[in-house]
Order: C-alpha cells, then structure tokens, then sequence
C-alpha cells in the first residue's frame, strides 16, 4: 500500500477550513459518498457516483465527459485538500480513498449543509436510504427534539 498524503494525525480544524471545505458542493458530494464506508473506495467509482447525483442520473448513466470532469477535478484538487485536512486519507498508488480521524470535526457541519441539497433528486433518495442512521432521518429527528 502506497503513503497516505493525509498526515493521520488529529488535528484541531479552524472554522475557517471547516466552511472551506464545505463550500463546495463536488466536496460535500465525496464525503456523502464516503459516509459510513470503512474500506478505501477507488476514486473512479467516487468519481461515478458523484457525477451521478451532479446530474440526478444513476451512476452508470452518467456521460463520460461529466464523469471525467469530476475525476480529474477530484484528482486535482478536491481529494487532496480533504487530504491535506485529515479529513481523507488517499492512497496514490491504489487510487482510493478512505474518511480520517478528521472527518468527525466535519461531520455535524455537513449534517447542517445537507439540508440545502435537492429534494426530488438522486442525491437525496441516497441520503434517504442510507443504512443505520440515515443523515436525513438524524436531521429530522434533531428537529423534532427542538421543537417539544
């Protein structure tokens, strides 16, 4: 197995990386698709799967053209700055990722952006559907909570 680029070490993220991190949406879609995966996943079939709720198709309907605009874009630039945050770890040499110790610093802001994500879309029936606590279902059951 190749060298992480993550330094897989916990460290404090500042607010500022959190809302950077978050601000955009190709970034908040690798790590909804990250959730609750414990097995380095390739970066193509992220890649598939993120071009698939961009587009609100499934992922083998997605166009090449829009799934390798995601994977260079991820190759390039999202993947690496989750990286360089602990927030992923990348194995360059498999080409595959896998959430960090970091990404629990995250993961209550994401539950808060996931809410201006696209009701009637792909993206939204995955985050419906998700095994064990869906994101979705913990949001709506906060909410009940806050309102008795």
């Amino acid at each position: 197995m190749g060298a992480l680029t993550s330094n897989q070490e916990v460290q404090e993220l500042s607010a500022d990386t959190i809302l950077e991190l978050l601000a955009n949406r190709r970034r908040r879609y690798l790590l909804y698709a990250l959730r609750g995966q414990e097995d380095p996943i390739e970066l193509s079939t992220l890649a598939e799967q993120v071009a698939g709720w961009e587009h609100d198709v499934p992922p083998d309907e997605v166009a090449k053209n829009e799934y390798k605009s995601v994977y260079v874009s991820s190759v390039q630039c999202h993947v690496p700055k989750l990286a360089d945050a602990g927030v992923v770890d990348h194995d360059e040499d498999n080409h595959t990722v896998v959430l960090a110790e970091n990404f629990a610093q995250l993961e209550p802001y994401l539950r808060v952006v996931v809410k201006d994500e696209p009701e009637n879309s792909t993206l939204h029936t995955a985050l419906e559907t998700e095994s064990g606590d869906g994101l979705l279902g913990q949001i709506r059951e906060n909410v009940a909570r806050l309102k008795h």
